[in-house]
């Protein structure tokens, strides 16, 4: 299905769950089609690709690829204008997030969070840039609020999205005044899977925001439609959606 001017494309990687998936949700409902990326959650991304498609027929594909691997990034988008025609937007959203202290950094430990949190979205950007300046699009990059404010034992993670922060701000002047660039940088939003924070330590995170709660991702996917689809004149911008933590860290 080709979409129209009304209907906006947008490429969303890690699409399938969490964040991603109320991104994609959030974006269907404001009236765009998707591609929604995954790499390993088939099952998941079939599951939303379906109930998107049920809403409205022909308004959502899929497409798998490892981020780090900048052949696979060429593919997707390509899979993205066989099956639309057209290229709106991109919202980097996959992302890997584990800790590293000082002493344990290794080579896979880098290629995994380097690969997905800045590398990735380098070259799937570049890759997608002809066709986003063909459309005047727009591409928003989800980075963190400790690509600022570093995280302690997560310094290659920090580093990583500290990269993703600066891409973002040299990405809108390569790409301006055809393409604009922004970012979102959650804070306690959705907690990772496991236990790498114990509940003390979510308590004191909590504690330390502004509005004494955590966010939804719900927050995050309506600050992304906002960047993407109704800020004609905002580009190089972080948006930080965390409940005010940074006001005071």
């Amino acid at each position: 299905m080709t979409a129209t001017a009304q209907s906006p494309v947008v490429l969303v990687t890690g699409a399938a769950r969490r964040v991603g998936a109320e991104i994609a949700r959030t974006l269907h409902a404001a009236g765009a089609q998707l591609m929604l990326h995954y790499r390993y959650s088939a099952a998941e991304v079939e599951a939303l690709a379906a109930a998107l498609n049920a809403a409205r027929p022909g308004s959502a594909a899929i497409t798998q690829a490892a981020l780090e691997d900048i052949s696979a990034l060429d593919r997707v988008v390509a899979d993205t204008l066989a099956h639309f025609g057209r290229l709106d937007g991109l919202v980097n959203n996959a992302s890997s997030f584990f800790p590293t202290p000082i002493g344990t950094i290794d080579e896979a430990a880098w290629d995994n969070l380097i690969g997905s949190n800045l590398k990735g979205p380098l070259f799937l950007s570049q890759a997608a840039a002809p066709h986003l300046q063909a459309t005047r699009g727009s591409i928003v990059n989800i980075t963190d609020i400790h690509a600022e404010r570093p995280l302690k034992s997560y310094p290659l993670y920090c580093a990583a999205k500290a990269g993703l922060l600066g891409l973002t701000r040299a990405l809108a002047i390569e790409l301006g005044p055809d393409v604009r660039v922004n970012a979102v940088a959650p804070g306690p939003i959705d907690w990772p899977e496991g236990e790498m924070f114990s509940l003390t330590e979510r308590t004191a995170i909590i504690d330390h925001t502004l509005l004494k709660k955590t966010g939804s991702p719900a927050d995050i996917a309506g600050a992304v439609k906002f960047l993407l689809l109704d800020a004609p004149y905002v580009t190089g911008q972080v948006m930080n959606v965390d409940g005010g933590r940074t006001a005071h860290l």
